[in-house]
C-alpha cells in the first residue's frame, strides 16, 4: 500500500512539474512571436518545474531500473563477479544517497534566508528537489537490495 502510494505520489510531480515547464515554456514562446512582453518569472519558473520533475523521476527510474547499465563491462567480467556487482552496487549507491538526504537538508535550511531574484520565493523550496530525489531513490534501493540478497 505504501510503495504504491509513493509511486503514485512521485508520477504526479513528475506529471504537474511536467505541465508546469510546458505552460511556462508556451508562455515565453508566445510572448515573443507577439507584442506580449515575456514576464521575467517564466525563465526561473521553468528551471525550478524542470528540476522538480527530475526529481520525482529519480525515484520512478530506479524503481524500474531505467538507469544506464555498462552491459559492455558487466559481460566481460565473471559470473561470481557479476553477482558480487550486483550486490555491492546498490548497498554504494544507497549509501552515497542517504549522504546525500542528509545534507540536502542542510541545502534547504540554509535556503530558507534566500529569496530567487524573480519569483521572490524561498530558495529553500528550489533545494528542496535534492531531499526527494535522493530520498525517493533510497527507498527503491532498499527494495532492490532486499530482493538481490533473498535471491
Amino acid at each position: 500500500m505504501l510503495r504504491k502510494t509513493v509511486g503514485r505520489l512521485l508520477k504526479y510531480g513528475v506529471l504537474i512539474s511536467t505541465w508546469g515547464l510546458i505552460l511556462t515554456v508556451v508562455i515565453q514562446i508566445t510572448c515573443r512571436f507577439t507584442p506580449i512582453s515575456t514576464p521575467s518569472w517564466t525563465e526561473e519558473a521553468s528551471r525550478i518545474f524542470f528540476i522538480y520533475a527530475m526529481a520525482f523521476a529519480a525515484g520512478l527510474a530506479m524503481k524500474s531500473d531505467y538507469y544506464v547499465h555498462l552491459e559492455m563491462f558487466y559481460s566481460r567480467f565473471s559470473k561470481n563477479f557479476q553477482r558480487f556487482l550486483l550486490a555491492v552496487i546498490p548497498v554504494m549507491s544507497l549509501i552515497l544517497f542517504l549522504i546525500m538526504a542528509f545534507y540536502s537538508i542542510h541545502f534547504v535550511i540554509q535556503g530558507l534566508a534566500e529569496k530567487s531574484p524573480s519569483m521572490g520565493f524561498n530558495m529553500g523550496v528550489a533545494f528542496f528537489s535534492m531531499f526527494i530525489m535522493s530520498v525517493s531513490i533510497c527507498y527503491y534501493l532498499i527494495f532492490k537490495i532486499i530482493k538481490n540478497f533473498t535471491k
